[in-house]
């Protein structure tokens, strides 16, 4: 096979990568975690998929991308987690995008004269988004036991098991304050020094489920306060954007607010949502069709 760079300047085919990985690996990739998780993988992305997917092979012990490809789709395949998980995101932090929190504060004292409040963090990943939020709300109903809910889901099943756990390196709270970390943090001793872990009471909190966001039916109640899926539709292209998000609408209270990441915008479904601050927004009551046109999305092999 001719060599194909990609724009990346991967050297698809070439003899000078541990493993062989064609054009065609690429794009049985691209296609399968497009239908699989809705992620568009365009050629430029040719060497993180190279890089990622390389550990996978070196686990099971596979010498080819096209073994692995037919080991991940062979029936019953045990491999499909892994798989997702080592082609998703995970970047996060505590109180990413800070100002996000603010609103979300008052927004929850508002609605809690109401009952409950109901959030949902939607692809929550190693758990850092929720427990931020569960502080928040420790912090403005001035108690450990809010009347509050929170949901917290992600596509891949490992990471949303590490949210579970709750543990995290010294490192990764380096950013909050003193304070916080006594108010809410447990600090390891003898073979978890150096590790700190959530407070239980925040952790009862949260409610940690599995959830593919392309998946036609969810399991999950409708009716939340507010829902964050932040930093998340930028990995989709048009047609799946529209389809997240008019899903999404449905499960927000008339009055519910909704999150996107800091370089997200919904203009191009306006039909849905309108903004009410700084990247969030109020779901519309609209039957309406979506717009053709969004501000995300490049060509992928789907």
């Amino acid at each position: 096979m001719a060599l194909l760079a990609s724009t990346s300047g991967f050297k698809f085919g070439s003899d000078q990568y541990e493993f062989k990985f064609t054009t065609d690996d690429f794009k049985r990739i691209s296609s399968l975690i497009y239908k699989r998780a809705g992620i568009c993988l365009p050629p430029k992305k040719a060497d993180m998929v190279y890089n990622r997917i390389s550990r996978r092979l070196r686990v099971l012990g596979l010498t080819s991308f096209s073994a692995y490809l037919d080991h991940l789709t062979s029936s019953d395949s045990a491999e499909w987690g892994p798989f997702v998980g080592s082609l998703t995101t995970h970047l996060t932090a505590f109180f990413r995008e800070e100002y996000h929190f603010a609103t979300l504060a008052s927004h929850a004292e508002k609605k809690a004269s109401q009952g409950r409040v109901k959030l949902w963090s939607c692809a929550a990943s190693t758990g850092e988004e929720p427990y931020s939020m569960a502080i928040t709300m420790a912090e403005q109903f001035g108690t450990l036991y809010p009347p509050v809910d929170i949901l917290a889901t992600d596509i891949d099943p490992g990471v949303l098991e590490t949210a579970r756990r709750g543990i995290y390196p010294l490192e990764r709270i380096k950013s909050l304050s003193d304070r916080i970390v006594r108010s809410y943090f447990l600090r390891g001793g003898g073979d978890n020094k150096g590790f700190v872990r959530i407070r239980p009471e925040l952790q009862n909190m949260i409610t940690f489920e599995p959830l593919n966001l392309l998946a036609p039916v969810w399991t999950v109640k409708m009716g939340y306060d507010a829902v964050f899926c932040r930093n998340v539709m930028i990995y989709f292209d048009r047609q799946t954007q529209k389809q997240v998000l008019q899903h999404l609408q449905q499960y927000l209270k008339a009055d519910g607010l909704f999150f996107a990441g800091h370089s997200e915008n919904l203009g191009h479904v306006a039909e849905l949502f309108e903004s009410c601050g700084e990247t969030v927004y109020r779901p519309r009551n609209s039957n309406a069709e979506l717009s053709p046109e969004a501000v995300y999305g490049e060509e992928c092999y789907a």
